[in-house]
């Protein structure tokens, strides 16, 4: 299909009971195709949808605490027979899926789990996001930057008919380095994926959620859908999920949003990439990406959390607790050391 500058976006938040065993994903999958189905012919008389995005943990939650155990009941390769389903249906439609996010097994990583979403169109997986910033101590799924041999690129941005989409997870998008990294190699839409619970999630008093996503699109000139969990307690323990999924322009104004609380619910919004692209061309004031004083930023040339902490022994709470303050202990001493020095 040729290129397409405005268009409407889909996120869609699930409210599915956890699966046990990656058996169980295929029902799931059926749903979120019928999901994708709704979005884009139940709004076809007023405007096409192209883009359609789902949550973190769509397919499965870490719901067991070893990595062997998540190797062995829920963990998948990519691509597999879902994502081939996902690319048959966005080949139907002549749209783009950003898949809920897959506990992954890969044979070049024995051993390890990432969690990871794909944007799939037409011809099938244009790209693969895995969590760089997994959601320390719980989580225990590898962040490829934990890997010291890894080469692939960290930030993919696919460049597409709809635009050049970069995808990140949940907990990335609390660190404004990560998005940063998507918007420098060229994204005008920033996906998020996402999981957030309460109390960080969509409600009052702390609206992280609200507040991250209209600042990241703000400081990187970008347009934003962003997808969140919409599971009850029930169905997704320990944690309460408030939704509030939303599209956000280039300038931090909410197009559209789900009201917070559980549910799934499906909510569109325009994206407008010939606007976008106008605005960045024509901007000199807040223009934040050409306005990067990079090598001020000397701090960054030191690391803090150590690249090589998933070589060996298999992830736990335990070691991602002590990876943690480790990395603490260590800004604590430079900031000392500096300190002694002045």
């Amino acid at each position: 299909m040729p290129n397409c500058d405005r268009y409407y976006a889909a996120a869609c938040q699930l409210d599915l009971p956890n699966p046990k065993h990656r058996d169980e994903i295929g029902p799931r999958v059926k749903r979120m195709l019928d999901m994708v189905e709704y979005a884009v012919t139940g709004y076809q008389p007023m405007f096409d949808v192209r883009l359609i995005v789902f949550p973190e943990f769509a397919h499965a939650a870490p719901i067991y605490h070893t990595v062997a155990h998540l190797l062995d009941r829920l963990a998948v390769p990519i691509p597999n027979e879902h994502t081939d389903r996902y690319a048959a249906k966005a080949r139907q439609l002549g749209v783009f899926v950003q898949t809920g996010t897959f506990l992954e097994s890969d044979v070049r990583w024995p051993g390890h789990v990432f969690n990871t979403t794909c944007l799939i169109g037409p011809d099938g997986i244009v790209s693969k996001y895995r969590k760089v910033h997994t959601w320390t101590p719980w989580e225990l799924h590898t962040s490829p930057h934990d890997l010291s041999g890894y080469g692939e690129p960290l930030f993919p941005v696919a460049d597409t008919e709809i635009g050049r989409i970069g995808a990140a997870i949940c907990y990335d998008w609390l660190f404004p380095e990560a998005i940063r990294q998507l918007a420098l190699a060229g994204a005008e839409v920033l996906v998020r994926v996402s999981a957030y619970m309460d109390p960080w999630g969509a409600t009052a008093p702390m609206d992280w959620w609200t507040l991250m996503n209209r600042a990241r699109a703000i400081e990187n000139l970008a347009c934003v859908v962003a997808a969140n969990q919409g599971s009850s307690l029930q169905h997704y323990p320990p944690f309460s999920w408030p939704g509030g999924s939303m599209i956000v322009d280039f300038d931090g104004r909410i197009l559209a949003q789900a009201d917070p609380g559980p549910g799934e619910k499906i909510i569109v919004g325009p994206i407008d990439l010939a606007a976008l692209r106008a605005e960045r061309d024509r901007r000199c004031g807040h223009q934040m990406l050409a306005n990067l004083r990079t090598e001020a930023y000397g701090s960054y040339g030191r690391p803090v959390y150590p690249r090589g902490a998933a070589d060996h022994e298999p992830l736990t709470v335990e070691r991602n607790t002590a990876a943690t303050r480790s990395a603490w202990d260590g800004l604590r001493g430079s900031w000392s050391a500096q300190d002694e020095a002045t």
